[in-house]
C-alpha cells in the first residue's frame, strides 16, 4: 500500500512539475459529480478552491459515513487537495466577492440547477464578462436545455432515464442499482474533465473561454453499447440478464466451491476453446458441439450450467489458477476485502495511506487515475475542513485586508 505523506519522494506536496501547475479552479458545485471533475484537476498540480456555503457547506460532508472530526470519509477522500473558501452567493457581497475571484480563475465547475447562478447574478453570460477565457463546467440532471431542464436530477435518477437501471437485475425481477448508487456522478464527473480540458486547449490556441454542457443521464446514456442501434435496426429491446449474457457466451458470474464468485468472459471462440482447456473439456469447443459462439448462444443455458457445475467442484484460486494456466479470461469478485489484500491492487499502488492531521489516523483512499509516467497525479491533503482557507485566499488572491474580512464575516457573506 501506498503511502504518500512520510517523507518520500512522492509525498512533495509542490505541484510546478505537474501538468495543470498554474491552473486555478472554482469549485462550487456539490456531492459528486462537478466535484469529481474538479478532484482530478486538482490531482494533476491545478489550484482548487472549494466555495461553500458558510453554514454546513457541502452536503457531501455529511455523505456517507462520519469521520472522527464529523467529516465523513467520503469527503475526505473526494474533496482531496481542495482549499475550503465560504463564500454566501446568495449575498450582493457574496456575489460580487464571487466575481472578484472569478475574475482571477481559469476553470469553474457547478451543478446547481439550470436558473439557479442566473437569479444570483452568476450565469455564464454574465461570468464571461468578467473573465473572458473562463471555461465553466454545468453539470445538472437534464442538461441546460429541453423540457426536463428544470427537473431535479441525482444519479440513481440517471441510471434509470439513461437506460442502465433497467438492464440490472434478475430476469424478471425488479431493476436494481447499478453498482454505487453514484456512478452516473463519477461518469458525469469524467466526461466533464475531458470537456474542461478540450476547453482548455481551445483557450490556448484562441484566448476564448466557453461552458461545458454536461446532463447526468446523458454520460449515463452514452455507456449502453449497442443499445441505440439494436432498437434502430430491429426494435430490440434488451431485457435484464442477471449474471449473464445473450450476446456472448460463457460470460457471466459464477459461485465456487469455497462460495466466491468468478467472473468469466469467453467473448469469441478462441476465448471458449481456452475455458474448455482449463476445465479439461476439449471436446465442448469442437464445431460439431459448442465450438461456435452463434452455437453456444442458441444454447446458452446449457453452456452456463456446465460452466456452472465445473466451478461449483472448485475453490476460487483453483479455478483462477486453471484459467491463468490456459489463459482464458477470469477473475474474482472482489469485496473491499479483497481489494486490500490483492497483489495487483497493491504493486499498482492503487490505495493510497494518508495520514490526516485532523483525525490523527492514516486514511487509506483510491489513488489518482490514470497513470501518467512522467507527471503522475498527487494527493496533497484529504478534504479540507469548512472555511479552513477564506482568510488565506482571500488575502492572497484578493488582496483583502485583515480588516475587510472581518467585516465580511461580520455580515456573514463569510
Amino acid at each position: 500500500m501506498a503511502n504518500d505523506r512520510n517523507g518520500s519522494p512522492e509525498c512533495d506536496i509542490g505541484t510546478a512539475d505537474l501538468p495543470l501547475h498554474g491552473i486555478r479552479v472554482i469549485d462550487v458545485a456539490t456531492i459528486i459529480a462537478a466535484p469529481y471533475c474538479a478532484t482530478i484537476l486538482g490531482e494533476f498540480g491545478a489550484e482548487v478552491l472549494k466555495v461553500e456555503h458558510p453554514i454546513g457547506g457541502d452536503p457531501a460532508r455529511n455523505f456517507g459515513t462520519p469521520s472522527s472530526v464529523g467529516d465523513t470519509l467520503c469527503w475526505m477522500s473526494e474533496a482531496r487537495n481542495k482549499k475550503s473558501v465560504t463564500i454566501d452567493l446568495r449575498t450582493p457581497d457574496g456575489a460580487e466577492l464571487f466575481r472578484k475571484l472569478i475574475a482571477k480563475t481559469d476553470v469553474l465547475c457547478e451543478n446547481f440547477r439550470p436558473g439557479t447562478l442566473e437569479k444570483w447574478g452568476l450565469g455564464w453570460d454574465v461570468l464571461k464578462e468578467v473573465n473572458p477565457g473562463l471555461v465553466m463546467l454545468r453539470v445538472s440532471g437534464y442538461g441546460q436545455t429541453g423540457p426536463y431542464r428544470n427537473r431535479p436530477g441525482f444519479a440513481r435518477i440517471a441510471h434509470a432515464v439513461g437506460g442502465i437501471a433497467y438492464l440490472t437485475g434478475m430476469p424478471s425481477g425488479t431493476p436494481v442499482t447499478p453498482g454505487s448508487t453514484t456512478l452516473g456522478d463519477y461518469t458525469s464527473g469524467l466526461y466533464g474533465c475531458v470537456g474542461v480540458l478540450l476547453a482548455l486547449r481551445h483557450r490556448e490556441r484562441t484566448g476564448r473561454g466557453q461552458f461545458i454542457d454536461v446532463a447526468l443521464y446523458e454520460s449515463v446514456f452514452r455507456c449502453t453499447d449497442e443499445l441505440a442501434p439494436a432498437y434502430s435496426v430491429n426494435g430490440f429491446v434488451r431485457e435484464r440478464q442477471g449474471a449473464h449474457s445473450n450476446i456472448a457466451c460463457p460470460l457471466g458470474h459464477f459461485r465456487t466451491k469455497d462460495d466466491k464468485w468468478v467472473a468469466i468472459a469467453c467473448t469469441t471462440d478462441k476465448l471458449f476453446e481456452r475455458l474448455c482447456a482449463a476445465m479439461e473439456r476439449l471436446e465442448l469447443a469442437s464445431s460439431s458441439i459448442y465450438g461456435e459462439q452463434s452455437r453456444r448462444l442458441e444454447h446458452r443455458h446449457e453452456v452456463n450450467h456446465i460452466v456452472r457445475d465445473w466451478c461449483d467442484s472448485l475453490t476460487r484460486e483453483q479455478i483462477l489458477d486453471r484459467c491463468m494456466e490456459h489463459s482464458a479470461p477470469a477473475g474474482p469478485l472482489n469485496d473491499i476485502a479483497d481489494i486490500f489484500g490483492n497483489r495487483q491492487f497493491q504493486a499498482r499502488r492503487n490505495l493510497v495511506a494518508v495520514d490526516d492531521a485532523d483525525t490523527g489516523e492514516v486514511i487509506v483512499v483510491p489513488n489518482t487515475v490514470p497513470r501518467l509516467s512522467r507527471t503522475p497525479g498527487r494527493i496533497r491533503s484529504l478534504g479540507p475542513r469548512l472555511g479552513q482557507h477564506t482568510q488565506e485566499v482571500l488575502q492572497g488572491v484578493l488582496g483583502l485586508s485583515d480588516e475587510e474580512i472581518d467585516d465580511l464575516r461580520h455580515n456573514r457573506v463569510i
